[in-house]
This record gives structure tokens, C-alpha cells and sequence, in this order.
């Protein structure tokens, strides 16, 4: 899989993370490159999630 399928990719699943939690903001999906750890925690943090939940969540887009 190349950059552009994982952005596109990642574009849709934030889509539908925003319709499932209206709280989500740009800011709070925002990927980096090598900052997937940091962007996991600030939703644990907003969503009151586990990490395990949130992969789960994900997966299920």
C-alpha cells in the first residue's frame, strides 16, 4: 500500500469517526507521520477510550 492509498484511506475512516463522534475535531485526527501514538492518546483522552477500544472502533470503519 502506498502514501497516497493510507491518506485516502485514513481520510474516509476520520469521515466516519466525525459522524460517530460528533466531539472529534480535525485537530483531534490530525495524522503525522510517527505520531500515530500521540494521536491515539489525545482520542483516548477526548473519547474516554481504551487503546484496545479504539483500535476496535477503527477496525470496524
Amino acid at each position: 500500500m502506498n502514501t497516497t492509498e493510507v491518506k485516502g484511506s485514513w481520510n474516509e475512516q476520520k469521515g466516519k469517526l466525525k459522524q460517530k463522534f460528533a466531539v472529534l475535531t480535525d485537530n483531534d485526527l490530525m495524522f503525522e507521520e510517527g505520531k500515530k501514538e500521540e494521536m491515539l492518546g489525545k482520542l483516548q483522552i477526548t473519547l474516554g477510550k481504551t487503546k484496545e477500544e479504539l483500535h476496535k472502533i477503527i477496525g470496524a470503519l
